[in-house]
C-alpha cells in the first residue's frame, strides 16, 4: 500500500509531502490544478519514462519518493531479496530526474536500475483510466488474470513445469542425435584415434614435467663431460702427479747435500701433490653423482615428442589431450550404444509430450469455464455503469499445435459496445470513458484475485453523472475494502464515498515570485463539504449546494 508520496521540484511543485490512508482516497480540484502532475510524479517513482521537462523551471533536478507498506506482499519481498536488497520494513522507491534528462534510481536507498523499479512498481500499483500505464489492457496479462480469477495458478504452474521438462528432453534428444550422427560420419577416424590416444594415455601436465626432466638430463650430460675431461687430465696419461712425485723424490735425496736450501721447495711440492690427489678424488666423486642412464633421456624425449606430435595431429594443446581422449571415448560409446539411447530418449520425449498435452487440455477446459464466469461477473457490473448495451467477452483460442509454457490457449479481453457491431480488443473498441468503466468492472470482478495493493483510477467518471457516477463511486468503495484506491475525480458522487479527500489547487508561490505552484491539502469534514458543494454547483457555491453536499455525504456514510 502506498503510504507516503514526497515530491521535490517537479513542474509546478516545489515541495510536497503527502500521506495517504488506506481505503478510498479521492483527489479533486478544478481543471488545470495539477492532478496530472501528481500522477506523472507517481509514474516516475514507479519506473515510468524520465523526462527533463518534468523538472520545475529553474531547478537543476527534481525528486520523487514513494513509500510502500509491503507487509504480507510475498511477491515484492521476493523480488527485493532476489536483487540483494533489504526486504524488512517498507520499500522506498526514489527517483532523481535531472533537467538535462539524466535519471537516477534508488530502491531502499540503494542505487538500482529503472527496470527493477518498473518491475516493483507493476507489483505495487496499477494505474487505470486517462493515464498511459493501463495494466489491464495489455493482452499479454489477460491469460494470467483469467487464471487468477479461476484459481488456476497451480495448474498453470504444473503445465509450465511439464512443458519445460518436455522441451528439456527434446533438447537432450536433439543433442544426442547430432552427436551420434557426427560420430557415425567419422566412425573409422574415431576408432583409430581412440586406439592411438588410449595407447598414448596422455596425462594433464605431463608435457611440462617431461620437458623439465629432459632439460635437467641434457644439462647433466654436458656437465659430466667437462668433469670427465678434468678427471682425465688428473688421472690419465698426461696427469702431472707422477712427474711431480718423481721430482719430489729426487729433490728429497739431495736435501742433505744442501742443508735447509731445498726444504721450502720440497714442502710446497708435497702440498701441491696432496691438493692434486684431493682434487682427483673430488672429481671422481662428482662423476659418480652425475652418472645417468642415456637410455632414460632417450625414453623421455621419445615420450615428449610423441605427445607433441599427437597435439599437432589433433590440433589441440598437449594438456588438452586427456580431455580429447575422454570425449572421443564418449563419442565412441555414443556410437556403439547410440541407437539404444536414442530410442530411450525418443520414448521419454513422447511420454513427456503426452503428459503435457493431457494437463494442458485439462487446464484449457477449466479456462473455458473460468472465462464464462468472468464474463458473467463483469457483465453484472455493466448496467449500473451505463454500459447496459455493451458486452464483455473473454476471447479464448485453443491450438494444440502451438503449445507454450502457458499451455495451448491464447486469451484476450474483447468488448462489444453496441449490439450488431463486431467485438474487438478493449483498447481498440472502447472509447476513453467506456474503457475506464470496463476496467473498473473488471477490477471489481478481480478485486480479491491477485490485484496490486494500490489501484489508481484517473478520471474514470469522465462524461458520466448521476446514477452512473454513483455506481462508479460504490464500486470504488467496494474495491477499497480489499485494496488501497486512489481516484482522481470530478464526480461529487464519487468524492462523497471517500475515506480521505485531497484537494489539489494552484496558487501563487509563497516566495512572491511571479509563478504559481500546485498544492495538495487533506480536508476535514467542513472543507470536504465545501469542495463537494463546489463540484455540485460550479463556481457559485450556494447554501442549497452545501445542503445537497451534506446530504450526499450523509447518505454515503449510511
Amino acid at each position: 500500500m502506498l503510504v507516503h508520496l514526497s515530491i521535490r521540484d517537479i513542474v509546478l511543485i516545489e515541495r510536497l509531502d503527502l500521506a495517504l490512508a488506506a481505503g478510498l482516497s479521492v483527489l479533486t480540484g478544478e481543471t488545470g490544478a495539477g492532478k496530472s502532475i501528481l500522477l506523472d510524479a507517481l509514474s516516475l517513482a514507479l519506473g515510468g519514462r524520465g523526462d527533463g521537462g518534468l523538472v520545475r523551471h529553474g531547478a537543476r533536478q527534481g525528486e520523487v519518493t514513494a513509500v510502500f507498506d509491503i507487509a504480507g506482499d510475498h511477491r515484492a519481498r521476493t523480488m527485493l531479496v532476489e536483487n540483494g536488497i533489504d526486504a524488512d520494513g517498507d520499500v522506498i522507491l526514489r527517483r532523481v530526474q535531472s533537467a538535462d534528462g539524466r535519471t537516477r534510481v534508488f530502491v531502499n536507498d540503494r542505487p538500482s536500475s529503472v527496470a527493477l523499479m518498473r518491475d516493483l512498481g507493476q507489483l505495487l500499483v496499477e494505474i487505470h483510466g486517462q493515464h498511459d500505464d493501463r495494466a489491464l489492457v495489455d493482452p499479454a496479462a489477460h491469460r494470467l488474470l483469467l487464471d487468477q480469477y479461476g484459481g488456476l495458478q497451480s495448474e498453470a504452474e504444473a503445465v509450465a513445469r511439464a512443458y519445460a521438462a518436455w522441451k528439456d528432453c527434446e533438447q537432450a534428444l536433439l543433442q544426442h542425435r547430432a552427436r551420434v550422427d557426427a560420430a557415425q560420419r567419422e566412425a573409422d577416424f574415431l576408432r583409430a584415434s581412440v586406439e592411438e590416444l588410449s595407447d598414448l594415455s596422455p596425462i594433464a601436465g605431463e608435457e611440462e614435467e617431461l620437458a623439465a626432466r629432459r632439460q635437467t638430463m641434457m644439462r647433466s650430460e654436458k656437465i659430466a663431460t667437462d668433469v670427465s675431461d678434468a678427471n682425465e687430465e688428473l688421472s690419465g696419461h698426461s696427469s702431472p702427479i707422477p712427474p711431480l712425485a718423481g721430482l719430489l723424490k729426487r729433490l728429497d735425496r739431495r736435501r742433505d747435500e744442501l742443508p735447509g736450501l731445498l726444504d721450502p721447495a720440497i714442502e710446497r711440492i708435497d702440498v701441491a701433490l696432496d691438493a692434486l690427489s684431493e682434487a682427483q678424488m673430488a672429481l671422481a666423486a662428482a662423476l659418480r653423482s652425475l652418472e645417468f642412464d642415456p637410455r632414460a633421456l632417450e625414453e623421455t624425449e621419445e615420450r615428449l615428442f610423441a605427445l607433441r606430435a599427437a597435439g599437432r595431429k589433433f590440433n589441440v594443446p598437449v594438456d588438452d589431450l586427456p580431455e580429447l581422449t575422454a570425449r572421443m571415448i564418449g563419442d565412441l560409446a555414443d556410437l556403439d550404444a547410440g541407437e539404444d539411447r536414442l530410442h530411450r530418449l525418443e520414448a521419454e520425449a513422447t511420454e513427456k509430450q503426452a503428459f503435457f498435452a493431457g494437463i494442458a487440455a485439462t487446464l484449457s477446459e477449466k479456462r473455458q469455464v473460468a472465462a464464462r464466469l468472468l464474463e458473467g461477473a463483469v457483465m453484472a457490473e455493466l448496467p449500473d455503469l451505463k454500459l447496459e448495451r455493451a458486452e464483455f467477452i473473454v476471447e479464448t483460442a485453443t491450438d494444440a499445435d502451438r503449445p507454450s509454457a502457458a499451455g495451448i490457449d491464447s486469451v484476450e479481453f474483447f468488448v462489444r459496445t453496441n449490439p450488431g457491431t463486431r467485438p474487438g480488443p478493449m483498447m481498440k473498441v472502447a472509447s476513453g470513458g467506456e474503457l475506464s468503466r470496463f476496467l473498473l468492472a473488471l477490477k471489481v470482478a478481480l478485486a480479491d484475485r491477485g490485484s496490486a495493493p494500490t489501484l489508481v483510477f484517473d478520471e474514470i467518471d469522465t462524461g458520466v453523472g448521476g446514477a452512473v457516477a454513483d455506481a462508479i463511486g460504490r464500486r470504488l468503495a467496494r474495491l477499497a475494502g480489499s485494496v488501497q484506491v486512489l481516484a482522481v475525480t470530478h464526480a461529487p458522487q464519487v468524492a462523497a464515498r471517500a475515506t480521505s479527500h485531497l484537494l489539489i489547487s494552484k496558487a501563487t508561490a509563497d516566495s512572491g515570485e511571479d509563478r504559481v505552484e500546485t498544492r495538495v491539502a487533506t480536508m476535514g469534514d467542513a472543507g470536504r463539504r465545501e469542495e463537494i458543494a463546489r463540484m455540485l454547483a460550479g463556481e457559485s457555491v450556494t447554501e442549497e449546494a452545501r445542503a445537497a453536499a451534506a446530504r450526499l455525504i450523509g447518505a454515503e456514510r449510511r
